[in-house]
């Protein structure tokens, strides 16, 4: 089976001065980022600040952000949430919308749960969902979760509820388990959230990425995609030092935080410098200092849009 690659971002919220969803800037960036190469966004997912921001600003936001003409086929929606109810209502929503395709996290306040506790909590979503259109990406990032998912998990899903579950985002930093995946789930698409690992990824017959770092950096990841897909591997390679370079420093730093700052900087529009708390943005004078020390990487700027 062939399985659909791309280049996804895991696309920041922009807020305004009172903390909700700044919409016009959110739309801009998403044209943006599509200009830049990047093959779909994932809007509400953990980059996006999206525990901050109840079940009704998301949606409202949502409506107001594919009321700017954005395709909601290009939209992966972030739905998880730790009651089954807001996932089920997440998820009605965007298909109401016309997105078909969510990104679930498992419910994640408690720990240490059994393959069939979380069986059950994503199979009561996907059922309380009742729709076919419906395509499930699970999310695995135990690092911020705090509840992995396993692949005991992985095969009961697969075996209950067949293509509506459709692959996974892993997020855990581990390229050894992203592949591990796509050879352990044949027909099943694996992205990783770390895109240092979109070559290997792509070479042993993975999907690609949806990555935080594409906010900044999706003309880069997208030139290895391309240059995979023409063959060209001796290009595909050169364009992952320069993937890995900005990915390795924005890894020192707090994410969010320093990808708006850079954002900001670059664009010359300091709104974009808000996060919304317990996250406490960049003063100034470090994100000049970040940016400066992003260009040292090789990093350079693609407006687009």
């Amino acid at each position: 089976m062939t399985r659909p690659t791309g280049v996804h971002a895991a696309v920041l919220t922009p807020v305004d001065a009172a903390g909700e969803v700044d919409v016009a800037r959110l739309a801009a960036h998403g044209r943006r980022l599509l200009a830049q190469g990047c093959t779909g966004l994932a809007i509400f997912g953990s980059t996006s600040e999206t525990a901050s921001f109840s079940v009704a600003q998301r949606q409202r936001a949502l409506e107001a952000l594919l009321a700017t003409g954005l395709d909601p086929a290009l939209v992966s929606l972030g739905v998880g949430c730790c009651a089954r109810d807001d996932t089920v209502a997440l998820t009605r929503h965007g298909l109401s919308l016309g997105i078909r395709r969510v990104l679930m996290l498992p419910p994640f306040f408690y720990k240490n749960n059994p393959d069939e506790g979380l069986h059950r909590a994503f199979a009561e979503a996907i059922d309380g969902a009742n729709d076919p259109r419906l395509e499930v990406l699970l999310y695995h990032f135990p690092q911020q979760s705090g509840v992995p998912v396993t692949p005991g998990v992985i095969e009961r899903l697969r075996a209950s509820h067949g293509q509506t579950v459709r692959g996974i985002k892993d997020s855990s930093g581990d390229r050894d388990h992203t592949l591990g995946l796509v050879r352990q789930f044949p027909g099943f698409e694996v992205y990783a959230g770390a895109d240092t690992h979109l070559l290997d990824l792509l070479e042993a017959g993975g999907s690609g990425t949806i990555s935080a770092a594409a906010n900044i950096n999706a003309a880069a990841s997208r030139a290895v995609l391309d240059a995979y897909r023409e063959g060209d591997l001796a290009a595909a390679r050169a364009g992952m030092e320069r993937v890995a370079a900005v990915r390795g420093f924005l890894q020192k730093g707090p994410l969010i935080p320093t990808l708006k700052a850079a954002i900001a900087e670059v664009t010359g529009d300091p709104a974009w410098r808000r996060v919304r708390p317990p996250l406490v943005e960049l003063d100034p004078a470090t994100a000049g200092a970040a940016v400066a020390a992003l260009r040292e990487t090789g990093w350079t700027w693609t407006p687009g849009g």
